[in-house]
């Protein structure tokens, strides 16, 4: 069985002001989703699964179905507010999504087989597509997990602080923790810091870190909704409280229900995380398409 692609493009991206998720950055028009479909596709993958908000699935649907029709199988599937709460009241004053976690846990039903997890507005790269299928077709099953890992110094924006999920390693390459560290930052000197309680810390500069490429077997979705409810229960009033993909896969390994391996790639990250960063991610995705890395025009 051909593993899926799951994308996350639920959330609104409130740092960037704009449905950045189907902004245009190749020089046909195609969007950063379109370079890691075309790469999946290329590297093997069945089908694609978008997590988006239904108030946006006609819109989405009319961008993305006439060009992928016949290339790749697609499905839809609905994040909302009241999706898995099975009856618990949800703050009159919440808007925001559940998180990442809980975006997975929506797709219960829908992927029945290994699956990879990335975000919408990431640009990946070839390598780390052709590395998640050879995993996903070899490797995995409901013990044995993985996370992409890109090297931090590949990670980082010119416009502003990063938040990364930075791993430790055990020597066999297992992930034995993983911790949230936001605003990481290049100094001027050339080391990499992250701030944390107004104190700076030094993180190596190949340190691998998680960008929220993962891969999973199907069983992944039933623990997201055992730890959903415990979630809910504990942090479900609060109004920003968010339930992540990296929680889910931290108990996974430290209950011991098997392992998390973390597969380092090569390839340079580039993402938008500020609106600054827009100019940037085009100028690199020019780059790979004048290397011959990519066609001129993705689906063409």
């Amino acid at each position: 069985m051909q593993p899926t692609l799951v994308i996350l493009a639920a959330g609104m991206a409130s740092r960037y002001g704009s449905m950045k998720q189907i902004q245009s950055f190749g020089p046909d028009g195609e969007t950063i989703m379109d370079y890691s479909i075309y790469d999946a596709i290329r590297a093997g993958f069945g089908k694609v699964v978008f997590i988006i908000r239904e108030e946006f699935a006609e819109q989405f649907k009319a961008i993305f179905e006439p060009k992928l029709q016949g290339r790749i199988a697609t499905d839809y599937v609905y994040q909302a507010l009241s999706s898995f709460t099975n009856g618990r009241a949800i703050p009159a004053d919440r808007t925001k999504p559940w998180g990442t976690g809980h975006a997975v846990l929506c797709c219960k039903g829908k992927v029945n087989e290994p699956f990879a997890v990335i975000n919408a507005d990431d640009f990946y790269g070839k390598d780390a597509f052709a590395k998640a299928y050879t995993f996903l077709t070899t490797q995995c099953n409901e013990q044995t997990y993985c996370i992409v890992g890109y090297h931090l110094k590949n990670t980082l924006s010119d416009n502003g602080t990063v938040s990364r999920g930075v791993c430790d390693v055990s020597t066999e390459g297992n992930l034995t923790d993983i911790n949230e560290r936001t605003k990481i930052f290049a100094r001027p000197e050339g080391d990499i810091v992250y701030e944390e309680n107004d104190s700076l810390t030094v993180l190596p500069e190949n340190s691998l870190v998680s960008m929220n490429y993962l891969c999973f077997a199907p069983g992944f979705i039933g623990l997201a909704e055992e730890l959903f409810e415990k979630f809910l229960d504990e942090q479900g009033q609060e109004l920003k409280s968010e339930f992540y993909i990296p929680t889910v896969t931290k108990h996974f390994v430290q209950s011991g229900k098997g392992v998390v391996k973390v597969i380092p790639t090569s390839a340079q990250w580039f993402g938008v995380t500020y609106k600054e960063d827009a100019p940037g991610v085009q100028d690199s995705i020019n780059k790979l398409v004048t290397a011959g890395e990519y066609p001129a025009s993705l689906w063409k």
